[in-house]
């Protein structure tokens, strides 16, 4: 097995959204903000090699969107593609066996539909790849709550659902030999979040559960969560076994860190330990 981080791209969110209770005086010192309060967002996604597989683990938010949200968000994929990362590393999107998505959020999913040249449609950019996610996550994302409907795009899922490529997962599993999947519902329901097992390590893909190394104290839940408490709820659980068993994270969104361990300080409170890169592994 082969592990390789895929850059394609970065944007900025709010960063009192991205922290929820936590005043910004205390956020900023990880996370600076720009003058309109914005915080820097990686979209890290991971490909992983493994005989006759090649996984693709979410996939940013493409290249669909228009300049209004462009500038709302401060888009950012010109210098670090999606495509260009993949060519870098000798692969194409046909070459995609099998695309995990965490969560479908536009910029969790966005990159595995594009235009078609006529610009009348969207079509799978993975063609030829069976597409994973949770049944129950489907549901949720096809039939939004009126808080969370702006992160779901039908642009982004529809053609997926439509295609055939798509399988759907009840629960907790083995989805291939190492790569288990973890379900957690506080940020939205059924957001699976890969384990996987590398060169005798743990890593854990956190998504959007810790969004960055910043994220890591317990009550720092973002605003944007559908269910806080229950987010607080599934990182009190698993902290401690970040700690004791030395798991590696990979952050998704952190602009700075690829992979991290976490420690508990001397106060008590969860922070990153080492900051990694899968090739240090």
């Amino acid at each position: 097995m082969k592990l390789y981080p895929i850059e394609t791209g970065r944007f900025k969110l709010d960063g009192g959204a991205m922290f929820g209770v936590v005043p910004k005086p205390i956020w900023q010192k990880t996370n600076p903000a720009d003058s309109n309060n914005r915080i820097n967002m990686a979209m890290r996604c991971l490909l992983i090699e493994d005989e006759s597989r090649l996984i693709l683990v979410d996939n940013g938010l493409g290249h669909k969107y228009n300049e209004k949200f462009k500038g709302l968000y401060d888009v950012d994929n010109e210098h670090s593609s999606l495509e260009k990362s993949l060519h870098a590393l000798g692969f194409s999107p046909d070459d995609i066996t099998d695309v995990i998505f965490t969560h479908l959020h536009f910029d969790h999913c966005g990159g595995s539909t594009a235009w078609n040249p006529m610009k009348e449609r969207h079509e799978l950019v993975f063609e030829n790849a069976i597409h994973w996610v949770q049944k129950k996550h489907v549901e949720w994302a096809l039939n939004p709550n009126p808080r969370e409907k702006a992160s779901f795009y039908a642009e982004n899922i529809l053609p997926i659902v439509e295609s055939g490529n798509l399988r759907m997962l009840d629960g907790e599993t083995e989805l291939f030999p190492n790569i288990a999947l973890k379900v957690v519902n506080g940020h939205t329901e059924a957001q699976q979040l890969p384990f996987i097992s590398y060169k005798g390590k743990q890593i854990l893909f956190v998504a959007d559960l810790f969004p960055s190394a910043g994220h890591l104290p317990l009550p720092y839940v973002m605003g944007y969560d559908t269910r806080p408490l229950l987010t607080l709820a599934e990182r009190e659980k698993i902290l401690p076994q970040l700690v004791e068993e030395e798991i590696v994270i990979f952050y998704e969104h952190d602009p700075i860190n690829e992979c991290g361990t976490v420690i508990r300080n001397e106060k008590g409170a969860y922070t990153q330990g080492i900051s990694l890169k899968l090739s240090d592994l």
